[in-house]
């Protein structure tokens, strides 16, 4: 029988079994024939056992419960049912529920991992939904707080006061990437990349990052595959676990950066279940910090999830990593305990390509300035002014609409030189990508450079992420835009 069949008396002692699957029993059948369960069974699976069948046999009712047993080296689950058979006796039946056990083990994790999924969405959504309106806003705080400072303020003190609100509109701003990022609606622009060159130009900025009582070692792997990804996301990955490794060790320490080519294939799967097989490139960080338990380990992902005392972090640090490794296709594998470190490790999928395209870095200095004709179209009127008092103060001529339609009648209009059309994406009565192609109608050789504060999922709707596409996110700063018309400019379509 494929049951567990038995007769036992009231002390537990087995009286009959019926012939039954071999792997349900402690011991073949032969072998219990007049023992008591506490000689067969752990002394607390025998207490109870043996409870149930006092109850079953002072009641006269049958009794339905479920019990584990460590057969062997197996956990089996049973359903079991005792009723009375005599005054001193009861019929024992119980099925193996094994297998639906772990069915509803397994439901049960998904249920939390899509528990998890929909929290994670929907701070992604709160993020999105306030980034629009919120990266305006700081466009002007940042736009007129450079502006100020470059006149002649009256006191040091007034312009201490104003470089403090320059310092809190650029962390806002990072911010509210901090939560996009950790949302996977950046605005991104991915390059093809050789991670070992971008490390390496980060070390200088790293290793001040950390401070001098942590050795910062760095270990790149021999040819290394590239990757595709925005070389500002690689700066955020690891600004974000260096610091982490920094707030983990107290005095002296270290950390170490690795990468390597690595190829992950099915037998991976057992063991985490999210990684999929393929070529990939592995950054490893590890630390000598004082490592987590279990607990934390399962929670360092989520949003505003911090051990960190009062002030000292906003929970979004590692969020961020995991929403960029995400963003990117990849996945990120943490191992901690207590007292013994942490190493995090982040899979970026092999991107096949002969030459890797390493941005280079803009020249510091002086904003670049011109004496072009530029038409601005942005329906935040607010915005509009800042950044037309700015364009003109770097050399050109401005013509500022607040919308699209009085744009195109301004082209018709319009007999003199227009060299560029900077615009927003999202407006009330086209978009900018809309506009672009009507005023182009009029002047082929219009160039346009685009700019919102919406999330990189409703700008890729529109289709301005498009390879060759130019585009600046909200909120940036006088040197940003003054950068970013001159390559538009100077390039040759």
């Amino acid at each position: 029988m494929v049951d567990v069949v038995l007769v036992l008396d009231a002390e537990g002692r087995y009286v009959k079994i019926a012939p039954t699957n071999p792997l349900n029993l402690y011991r073949p059948s032969e072998e219990l024939f007049g023992k008591k369960i506490h000689d067969v069974l752990p002394k607390e699976d025998a207490d109870r056992i043996l409870h149930k069948i006092q109850r079953a046999l002072e009641g006269h009712q049958p009794i339905n419960f479920e019990y584990k047993l460590n057969i062997g080296s197996r956990e089996v689950w049973f359903d079991s049912s005792v009723s009375s058979l005599t005054d001193k006796t009861v019929f024992w039946i119980a099925h193996d529920i094994t297998e639906r056990k772990r069915a509803d083990e397994e439901r049960k994790k998904l249920e939390e991992q899509l528990f998890q999924a929909q929290k994670m969405e929907s701070v992604g959504r709160l993020a999105g939904g306030v980034a629009h309106d919120f990266n305006n806003m700081l466009s002007i705080i940042i736009g007129m707080a450079e502006m100020t400072l470059e006149l002649d303020l009256p006191t040091e003190g007034l312009r201490h006061n104003i470089e403090e609100i320059l310092k809190a509109g650029l962390r806002s701003a990072d911010l509210t990437r901090q939560l996009l990022a950790f949302a996977r609606k950046q605005t991104v622009i991915p390059q093809i990349l050789d991670l070992n060159d971008t490390i390496s130009g980060m070390l200088k900025m790293l290793r001040r990052l950390i401070g001098e009582d942590i050795d910062l070692s760095w270990h790149p792997g021999p040819d290394l595959w590239k990757v595709k990804i925005d070389p500002s996301q690689v700066d955020q990955i690891l600004a974000n676990l260096l610091v982490n490794a920094r707030d983990a060790i107290s005095g002296i320490g270290a950390v170490i950066i690795r990468t390597e080519n690595v190829v992950i294939d099915d037998s991976y799967w057992v063991e985490t279940p999210e990684f999929v097989p393929g070529e990939y490139i592995l950054l490893t960080v590890s630390d000598t910090g004082a490592g987590m338990n279990e607990d934390v380990r399962e929670n360092i992902f989520e949003p505003f999830f911090t051990t960190k005392e009062l002030g000292r972090g906003t929970g979004l640090g590692l969020s961020t990593v995991y929403g960029i490794v995400k963003q990117n296709d990849g996945f990120i594998y943490v191992a901690s305990e207590p007292g013994k470190g942490t190493t995090f490790r982040i899979y970026l999928p092999h991107f096949e390509a002969e030459t890797a395209l390493v941005p280079s870095k803009e020249a510091s200095g002086r904003a670049p300035t011109g004496m072009e004709t530029i038409l601005l179209v942005e329906d935040d009127k607010a915005v509009l002014n800042l950044n037309k008092i700015i364009l003109e103060k770097l050399g050109y001529t401005v013509i500022a609409v607040p919308t699209p339609r009085q744009a195109i009648h301004l082209v018709e209009e319009r007999l003199g030189d227009l060299h560029l059309l900077i615009t927003d994406v999202v407006m009330p009565e086209m978009n900018g990508r809309e506009l672009a192609e009507q005023l182009r109608a009029i002047r082929p050789d219009l160039k346009c450079l685009y700019m919102s504060g919406y999330t990189a999922d409703v700008i890729a709707h529109r289709g301005i992420l498009d390879k060759g596409v130019n585009f600046i996110q909200k909120p940036f700063g006088i040197n940003d835009l003054a950068v970013k018309v001159r390559q538009v400019l100077d390039h040759s379509e």
